[in-house]
């Protein structure tokens, strides 16, 4: 069995062109795999620490020659001579390295970047596929595409940061593609003849200059009917509201317009958007500390819409331990880099699955070549996956790495169900 020879860590960029961490693990056969954490522009209180040199004299204080250093001369020496199918252990050596809380010491895009490179490490020594080392069992997640960004991923007057859609009637995962691509080439259209800009955002999206949410969703149902589908039964809609950005110090929401509005009030707007709109999945309808807020809207409307955690969970099994307790959701979005280990990503994925959780794996804004999440969510049969649009190269490579497993599984490959 192969063992690691050696761990480096190097400094690379994101899709944004700002530095992030690669990890490569060397194995004693002559074989290596690399690793590359993720960035997110919106991102959540109770996150991992992200760990930056904060030198404004080099790239403007974003540089992560630190969290390098430490896998240099703190990780790699402590996994020397250990065995990369020892997932669990390796992980753990991590977290008792770093030693803190929020992995401030090494930088969670460290210890991520080294704990997937020896995911990826095992495989290779097993001669598996990736996903067949991570898991036993396999299905093609439905993907939610981003075709309209607002928020904190563009420059127009929409409050709602993502509009998605999920092709729900998919029978494979080329055809959940071809569907997508439908939509998001008559939308393309559509705003064209609306003399509006088709420049896509950070996730591949179109930032068109829209004036409202309607006026967002109206657009796609329009797509949706040109690409002759059927909205809610061939193509549902997605959103992400990203309500922390939206949230003032009296705990009111901007998620409608530019003007505040009571919980009660915001509650009322998601249930009068569901019952016009085919929007089947609502992502953190409310801030992250607001847990009454997140019960209110999982009760009202959660029997027939997926209520998203994100900020609100951060994929750390405490606050979705919490979340379940309280039913503050019925879902969650899964980032690693929010936890920054594989194993405890995996810990939480086992803990939605439990609770009857839908689980969607994640991509971050600033996001890389590195295709880890496509195989996580086929291994784990995680429902969904969200990894932008169908364009910008490190959001279709993703998508181009499931349309090779579901290729390689052939006549056992079959669609995730939600």
């Amino acid at each position: 069995m192969a063992i690691i020879e050696s761990v480096k860590g190097r400094q690379v960029f994101d899709s944004r062109g700002n530095p992030t961490v690669e990890a490569e693990i060397f194995l004693d056969n002559g074989r290596s795999a690399t690793a590359i954490s993720p960035s997110g522009a919106s991102t959540g209180a109770f996150e991992a620490h992200e760990l930056r040199d904060n030198d404004k004299n080099i790239f403007l204080g974003k540089s992560v020659n630190t969290a390098v250093h430490n896998i240099n001369s703190k990780i790699s020496s402590k996994l020397k001579n250990l065995n990369p199918n020892q997932q669990e252990k390796i992980d753990k050596i991590l977290l008792e390295l770093d030693g803190s809380e929020n992995k401030s010491n090494l930088g969670a895009n460290a210890t991520l970047a080294v704990s997937l490179a020896n995911a990826k490490c095992a495989a290779i020594a097993n001669k598996k596929s990736l996903y067949k080392n991570l898991g036993t069992s396999y299905s093609l997640p439905i993907p939610l595409m981003n075709i309209i960004n607002g928020g904190a991923h563009a420059d127009n007057d929409l409050n709602i940061q993502e509009f998605m859609i999920r092709p729900d009637s998919a029978k494979t995962f080329m055809d959940a593609i071809e569907k997508c691509f439908l939509v998001i080439q008559n939308l393309k259209k559509l705003l064209q003849s609306k003399k509006m800009l088709t420049n896509v955002g950070d996730e591949g999206g179109f930032a068109p200059s829209i004036n409202s949410n309607e006026e967002a969703l109206d657009f796609i149902v329009q797509a949706i009917e040109k690409s002759n589908l059927k909205p809610e039964k061939d193509i549902s809609i997605c959103l992400d509201v990203a309500a922390n950005e939206l949230m003032n110090k009296k705990g009111e929401y901007s998620v409608q317009s530019s003007n505040f509005s009571s919980v009660d009030d915001v509650v009322n707007y998601y249930k009068k958007l569901t019952s016009q709109y085919p929007i089947k999945s609502i992502e953190d309808p409310f801030a992250e500390e607001d847990w009454q807020s997140w019960n209110k809207i999982t009760t009202s409307i959660g029997n027939k819409v997926q209520i998203v955690g994100d900020d609100l969970f951060v994929t750390n099994s405490k606050r979705l331990t919490k979340g379940i307790k309280e039913k503050s959701a019925n879902s969650i979005l899964v980032k690693p880099n929010q936890i920054g280990t594989l194993t405890e990503t995996l810990e939480v994925i086992s803990i939605a699955k439990k609770a009857n959780f839908n689980i969607i794996i994640s991509h971050r804004s600033g996001d890389t070549e590195d295709t880890f999440i496509a195989d996580l969510a086929v291994a784990t049969m995680s429902s969904q996956i969200k990894t932008g649009s169908l364009a910008r190269s490190e959001r279709v490579a993703k998508y181009n790495r499931l349309l090779r497993v579901e290729e390689e599984l052939g006549n056992q490959a079959k669609m995730a169900r939600i």
